[in-house]
């Protein structure tokens, strides 16, 4: 499509009457830049998908059954039940930790985009084992285990890959909105989990379909996500930062759709150069651990570890636990129902978290909405903890040994706490949910940002698995403190992670260039100067990299280097 096509079709798609050139030039490189992320977030949806679908293939009764799940009689033997879903779940976290630490050195040598399509061909393995699994007799349990850690190991490296990639090829206008897609695929995966269990539950699905439809369906989005780093680039700043200067201005230039010469992509070549002198000159002769304590180095590595720990301690996870039982008090019995009511608190979240990345994190910011979620958050469960400690729910014993009333009566009470879950995840989603994604991914220099997104990516397994572990080690946890649990996560969000987020620095809107400044690395002074220096020798040599391969005259040669359409 020609240019003044895009122009006009553009321009008619967002109801203007004029645009200039400069407009339409921005609009299309977001629209290009989404496409980017779709591609490279296919994987975070399996993030989600993953972290939700086990727990409903295990409660399948013929999973159950085929699996030794089940005693002589055919009662459910929940013990072993919940042993085998505490596993699944475990052992997936473990190799997405691994994963995320395994991530670093491959990003580094061989690149953004390389890595992903690693990973992914690990994620895609993990994924054909668990679901060619048979049966108990055929070791099928183990060969579904063993899917489950190679398919973790997958998951973590993308989910540290992934959000660098997508940062370095963003603009800083629309930076916000094209990371936070991350937490926006992670929600859409675990509702798509929740209503893949819903339907074999409704259809009455039996044989290994059972297991093998919602195990193999992460195939489509893996096979997506492969085929579609095939077309994309990568990543300009890591091109620049093994030495491949010209290839990094002609990328840069192709993702911000404008020529190699234009201004604005002069100027942020500028800055990726100025950075990159400024770390060797401020790392010269620094092996790894030394150049991470050099100034303004340290702490965005404590960031990026405290910000996880906070987040899956700020008691998500915990609420998850404790929602099925809040929704059986107010009639939501059996299989089919919890699994439903489950699948609606996956839209709330997919919801409130498409809008708040779509419309409202470039307009508010990073740091004032950390701070409102969690207040948000740390009101509701003292809201929580009150209604329990005045009326405790008739199933809030969540220990499998204890029978559940089939049918227990709805109370206000227990409407009450239903209504604060769903108010809950919204402040959660417009928060503490996608923005520690985004934070992290923006805060590192070059030369660091693998390590520092696998830093924060395994601290996010690591706390996610003790997490998970803690609560099924001691299911009776709940039932033992009650409310006082809520009031616990309530002090938590307001005393630690409130005030946490006030104090983080603002990022909105500033180049990851500018972290350095804001981080204290280098003052904007010394920068600005880094940067002139560096445009000025630039016209000087009138980009000597691209004269090397191409005529000096960019008005014809150089254009012929940029993709057109």
């Amino acid at each position: 499509m020609a240019y003044s096509a895009k122009k006009h079709f553009i321009s008619r798609l967002l109801c203007t009457k004029s645009w200039t050139s400069t407009q339409v030039f921005r609009i299309a490189t977001d629209y290009f830049l989404v496409d980017l992320a779709f591609i490279v977030y296919w994987g975070i949806l399996l993030f989600g998908y993953d972290a939700g679908v086990a727990g409903g293939v295990v409660s399948q009764p013929y999973f159950q059954q085929e699996f030794g799940l089940r005693d002589a009689d055919g009662t459910q033997n929940k013990e072993r039940t919940n042993e085998v879903s505490s596993i699944m779940v475990s052992i997936l976290q473990a190799g997405a930790f691994f994963g995320a630490l395994g991530s670093a050195p491959a990003s580094a040598k061989f690149g953004r985009k390389m890595t992903l399509l690693f990973f992914t061909l690990v994620f895609s393995l993990g994924a054909i084992l668990a679901t060619a699994a048979h049966d108990y007799e055929h070791y099928g349990l183990e060969l579904i285990y063993a899917g489950r850690v190679i398919s973790g190991f997958g998951i973590g490296g993308i989910s540290a890959v992934a959000p660098a990639f997508v940062s370095e090829c963003s603009p800083k206008e629309v930076r916000g909105r094209i990371t936070g897609l991350f937490q926006i695929m992670v929600a859409a995966g675990v509702m798509l989990s929740y209503f893949i269990n819903f339907g074999i539950s409704l259809y009455e699905i039996t044989g290994p379909n059972v297991w093998r439809i919602p195990f193999g369906i992460q195939l489509v989005p893996a096979s997506i996500m492969f085929f579609g780093l095939l077309t994309v680039k990568e990543s300009p700043r890591y091109l620049f930062s093994v030495g491949h200067t010209t290839s990094a201005l002609h990328t840069l230039a192709y993702l911000r759709k404008e020529p190699p010469w234009s201004e604005r992509v002069m100027h942020e070549m500028a800055e990726i150069e100025a950075q990159a002198e400024e770390e060797r000159d401020a790392r010269k002769d620094l092996g790894f651990w030394d150049a991470l304590k050099t100034k303004g180095e340290s702490v965005r590595f404590r960031i990026a570890f405290s910000i996880f720990v906070l987040q899956q301690w700020s008691g998500q996870n915990s609420v998850g636990y404790y929602a099925p039982q809040i929704f059986e008090t107010i009639g939501f019995t059996g299989t089919k129902n919890s699994l439903l009511a489950s699948g609606v608190y996956g839209i709330v979240k997919l919801l409130a978290t498409t809008i708040f990345v779509l419309y409202l994190v470039e307009t508010l910011g990073r740091r004032l909405p950390l701070l409102i979620s969690s207040l948000g958050m740390g009101i509701l469960f003292l809201a929580i903890g009150v209604i329990l400690k005045a009326h405790p729910p008739l199933t809030s014993d969540p220990n499998p040994a204890v029978e559940v009333i089939a049918d227990p009566p709805t109370t206000s009470a227990a409407k009450a706490m239903a209504a604060l879950l769903y108010i809950y995840v919204c402040f959660y989603s417009v928060g503490w949910g996608p923005l520690p994604w985004i934070y992290v991914a923006e805060i590192f220099p070059t030369r660091t940002r693998h390590y520092g997104l696998a830093v924060a990516s395994a601290s996010q397994w690591f706390w996610t698995c003790v997490d998970f572990v803690v609560a099924k080690a001691t299911p009776d946890l709940i039932a033992r403190l009650g409310y006082e649990i809520f009031f616990l996560f309530g002090v938590i969000n307001i005393g630690a992670m409130a005030v946490f987020a006030f104090f983080l620095p603002e990022t909105k809107g500033r180049s990851l260039e500018d972290m350095d400044i804001i981080f204290g690395a280098i003052t904007a002074e010394a920068r600005a100067a880094h940067v002139a220096e560096s445009e000025e020798r630039a016209q000087e040599h009138d980009i000597e990299g691209t004269n090397n391969e191409i005529d000096t005259h960019p008005s014809e040669s150089t254009r012929l280097l940029i993709p057109r359409d």
